[in-house]
Formats: structure tokens, sequence, C-alpha cells
């Protein structure tokens, strides 16, 4: 399978609590693609049924513009999943994505995605209109990542979720993106093969948060290694991180020049006949062309936007 040309823009994932209207109404005149508002580990168990009431209210009654709406629901195994997604899946307030947190496999998806077709099914939306992202933040979970990542054609997108499985795995940490002594990337093995998965599959994947909101240069670094090895975004958990996140998951204007000149001259030598073709002294062919579309697609969703 090809790698992903997704449709949904997903540089900046802007995770914003559902029980604080005044910070929803500040995200969602934010440059975030896409807004998560948050009914799980950013609410209060005694504040949940209001978070619902307030994001119900965030969906239907503000404007959007061109940002993406998703909703984190509480997780499958609590009390709180079922009536999140009745509350918030209406006609007039269904979001475009709901975030699944604590996925163990499959089976946490598919229940998800029955009840989604169901609610779609009784409030007369579009069948599958609502798409959907997994946070993989269990050793479970990344033990099963390529087959969570097949499991369901909802799924749009897989979410590397490090401060929970920091936990899961019993690593040594203290907050997300804390600096450690372990020699290298300590996250470089679940990065990789949660990208590898994500791209197997066809959808995307997107770096999970990083706590030292004041530290730009730490979140910057570690988004343009996540970038590099394949990575589609990142999740914000503060607006100063939207701006980098939306720049280093972005191709720059020389990177898009390069890649016109590079599409080109590989598309003018296979009208000659020809595989392969030198360009700046390097050789290029089919392969190479495929990398820099990916670039070109990336700059039309952006304008698009």
């Amino acid at each position: 399978m090809p790698v992903t040309m997704s449709t949904r823009l997903r540089r900046s994932e802007l995770s914003t609590p559902g029980s604080n209207p005044k910070m929803l109404a500040k995200a969602a005149t934010s440059d975030a693609d896409v807004v998560v508002i948050d009914l799980e580990d950013g609410v209060a168990p005694n504040a949940k049924q209001d978070a619902r009431g307030n994001t119900v209210a965030a969906l239907r009654d503000l404007s959007w513009r061109h940002i993406g709406r998703a909703v984190r629901i509480n997780a499958v195994e609590t009390p709180w999943c079922h009536d999140d997604l009745i509350a918030i899946v209406s006609p007039d307030a269904a979001p475009d994505v709901i975030v699944i947190p604590k996925v163990y496999g499959p089976r946490e998806v598919w229940f998800v995605d029955d009840l989604l077709s169901q609610l779609e099914l009784k409030h007369g939306l579009e069948p599958g209109r609502i798409g959907l992202e997994v946070l993989i933040e269990d050793v479970r979970a990344l033990a099963r990542v390529e087959e969570i990542a097949l499991c369901c054609r909802r799924l749009e997108a897989l979410v590397l979720g490090v401060g929970d499985l920091a936990a899961s795995q019993g690593m040594r940490l203290g907050h997300i993106g804390a600096p450690s002594t372990y020699p290298g990337d300590i996250w470089h093995h679940a990065r990789t093969r949660m990208i590898v998965a994500a791209r197997a599959a066809g959808i995307e994947a997107i770096d999970g948060p990083y706590a030292d909101f004041a530290d730009l240069d730490g979140f910057a670094a570690t988004s343009q290694s996540f970038a590099l090895l394949g990575g589609s975004g990142r999740w914000c958990i503060h607006p100063t991180q939207i701006e980098h996140a939306n720049r280093i998951f972005g191709p720059t204007p020389s990177e898009i020049a390069e890649a016109q000149r590079v599409v080109a001259a590989v598309r003018e030598a296979e009208g000659r006949g020809a595989g392969a073709v030198s360009l700046d002294g390097k050789m290029i062919d089919r392969a190479t062309a495929r990398n820099f579309e990916l670039m070109l697609h990336r700059d039309a969703q952006i304008r698009r936007k």
C-alpha cells in the first residue's frame, strides 16, 4: 500500500479541556489544524457531565472555520464512554473525529465504530462521516499496533501517548518530554513502529504531547525527529506550540521548489521512455519523485486551508 495522502490536515492537534468554555472558544480561533476537545484525562470525574454539555455547545455554536473538530472520549472500560458518544453525536453537533484513548487491541475500536454507526443511522448522518483516531499509550497496544492500524475503515490516525505508555512500560521517567540519561531518543522504537504501522495501513501518525510548553526548542527538536521518521504532525498542549508544529510538519518554500523541479524532471524523463535521469548531479527516478510528491500534496492541503 502506498504512503498515505490523507485529506485531513494534522500538522498540529491542540488538546483543550471540555470543562473550560473560555479555552474552547480561544481554541476555535487558533491556527491549529485540529482541536481535540478532551473529555478524558483533562477533566475531573465530577466535571465529566458539565464537560459534555460544554463540548456540545462548542461544536454547535462556535465558528471553527477550517479547523477539524475532534473529541477525546473516555476509555471504553470506564462508565463514561457510552454517554460521551450519545451526548456529542447529534445532527447539529457531531464532531469530525472521535479520539479513543486506552486502546489495547481492535476490540475497543470496534465498540466505538459500532456505536457511531448506530448513531449516524439514528440521526440521519452520512455513514462513516465521523473518523477515528486511536491513542497508542499502553504496551499492549504497541505490541498489536499493526493489527490496530488495519482494524477499522474509519481509522484516520494513530497517536503516540507517551505519558501513559511510559507508565505502562515501567520507564523511569518523570514529566513527558523531560530530559533523560538514555543515550539517544528514548522513544525511537515506539515512534518508528507506530509510524510504520500507520503508513502500511494508509493512515497518519501523530506524535504525542511535550509537557514543558515553555521549552519550545525541545518541542521543535523532538518534532523534527518525528517528522524525519515519517510522522505527520503533533499534539499540542499549549497554543504557543502550534506555530512550531505547523512549520515543522509542513514543507518550506525551498522544499516545494525542489519538489516541483524533481517531479517535473522525472515526468519529462518518463515521457522520453527513460526510467531515471540526472538532476543537479544526483540520480533521480520514480521512487525519488514519490517522496517529493508527498511534499506537494501537503502543500496543496495547506493552501486549501
